[in-house]
């Protein structure tokens, strides 16, 4: 399968590679893998801590190719963006996030056990397993749940 190698950090270099694939596979009729190589700047989850098994200066001399900086450079570069409208997106984006938790904090929760349902047609045996354990520890241990979240 013929495959393209591309830096997963810039946009336009992604762009162009995905665009180069599609050509391929509608000129030859296959599938062609796309592999975009980038680099997870943070932590994994927030139990994880990679400085651990990563150097500072590796960290910082990534960061400083961060995809994001790099594509608002181009396009400030390129008149096509400046402070003024970054500004006023990161105010409206403030403001519709602030408006969509507001909103999500009036809707009821669900129940726990709705964690384990809509997978399968039918739960399996270690599913049902795990539900009741999760609610037997909910049950015992109702500080570990949000108290609006029924325990069913």
């Amino acid at each position: 399968m013929p495959a393209i190698r591309v830096d997963g950090g810039d946009a336009r270099a992604m762009y162009c590679a995905t665009r180069a694939a599609r050509e391929m596979a509608l000129r030859d009729g296959c599938p062609v893998l796309l592999e975009a190589m980038s680099y997870r700047s943070g932590h994994h989850s927030t139990s994880d801590d990679s400085s651990r098994y990563r150097t500072r200066e590796e960290m910082v001399a990534w960061r400083a190719r961060d995809p994001v900086v790099r594509f608002r450079h181009w396009l400030v570069s390129n008149g096509w963006w400046d402070e003024a409208q970054e500004k006023q997106l990161r105010h409206a984006t403030r403001q519709q996030v602030i408006e969509a938790l507001d909103k999500a904090s009036k809707v009821a929760k669900p129940p726990v056990s709705d964690m384990f349902k809509d997978v399968y047609a039918e739960m399996p045996w270690h599913l049902q397993e795990q539900l009741q354990e999760t609610l037997q520890v909910a049950r015992r241990h109702p500080h570990l749940c949000p108290p609006d979240m029924p325990v069913e």
